[in-house]
């Protein structure tokens, strides 16, 4: 029963790992027992079995990462959990990092059957894109643009989305609308949606991103959310013991959401996510 919870064996590829929630996954599932690999343009200070230089803004960069990855010593060119991690809070090359890389790694690895039956992936949201079921049918036809190029070039001809909260959106949607599929191949996706977290990359936009939920940490004493607990979210969703979830983005908020969406806490922001 315990190797439910257990990564002895399993090759976990990180995107977007070297710092916050994506380091905190990958030194949990290594530390259950994953032989993990982490591609990120920041070098990575913590232990792990190997580290990628790769820089997601960039197609032949992510390319030529995915194609090294097979002669990383004695590395299985396959992984049996991918963590996606990676993302930025503004700038032009926002929905190539947050979100296009990210899709083009995992459906090349799934084409290429690097990920297959028994194989989970896990995609870092965030509750900025609460409000994803509202417009889904703009986003599937964003998500019907399937190659790189494809889709940067939606982006261009629609003004607005090159931003953060529809870099969530379209993930949120992506992850939902991939679990059929995944599903046929016996494979699984799914989100978390983190909250308030103090990571390094809220940090960088400390008047936006820190005072973030505030007003709940107020009400109820919490702190700030943890990358720590982003990371065990993750590496639980990817584990034997979350077999029957799929297709799901999972709020990890401390019920900040939850509680203003039914009014236990009323919450003006809360109300704006969800499109109210």
């Amino acid at each position: 029963m315990t190797d439910l919870f257990s990564y002895d064996g399993k090759r976990v590829l990180v995107v977007g790992g070297a710092t916050g929630m994506g380091a905190a996954a990958a030194q949990i599932a290594t530390g259950l027992g994953a032989d993990a690999t982490v591609l990120d343009i920041v070098e990575v200070d913590y232990p792990t079995a190997r580290s990628l230089h790769v820089d997601l803004a960039d197609k032949a960069s992510v390319d030529a990462a995915l194609g090294a990855l097979g002669a990383l010593g004695a590395l299985d060119d396959s992984f049996h959990a991918v963590f996606s991690c990676a993302g930025i809070a503004d700038g032009p090359p926002l929905m190539r990092i947050n979100f296009i890389s990210q899709r083009h790694i995992i459906d090349t690895l799934r084409r290429d059957g690097r990920i297959g039956r028994g194989s989970s992936v896990c995609m870092i949201s965030s509750v900025g894109g609460a409000s994803w079921r509202t417009q889904i049918p703009q986003t599937l036809d964003f998500l019907a643009a399937e190659t790189w190029e494809g889709m940067e070039a939606w982006i261009a001809a629609h003004e607005g989305t090159n931003n953060y909260s529809f870099s969530k959106v379209a993930m949120n949607t992506y992850v939902a609308h991939s679990a059929f599929g995944f599903a046929q191949e016996g494979m699984r996706i799914n989100g978390i949606a983190p909250g308030g977290t103090d990571t390094p990359l809220a940090r960088k936009n400390a008047d936006v991103w820190l005072p973030f939920q505030g007003d709940y940490r107020d009400a109820t004493g919490l702190p700030h959310l943890t990358p720590e607990q982003m990371g065990g979210t993750i590496a639980f969703l990817c584990m034997d013991a979350a077999s029957g979830i799929n297709g799901e983005i999972v709020t990890v908020d401390d019920g900040y959401v939850a509680s203003g969406l039914t009014g236990s806490f009323d919450s003006v922001t809360v109300k704006m996510l969800l499109g109210a």
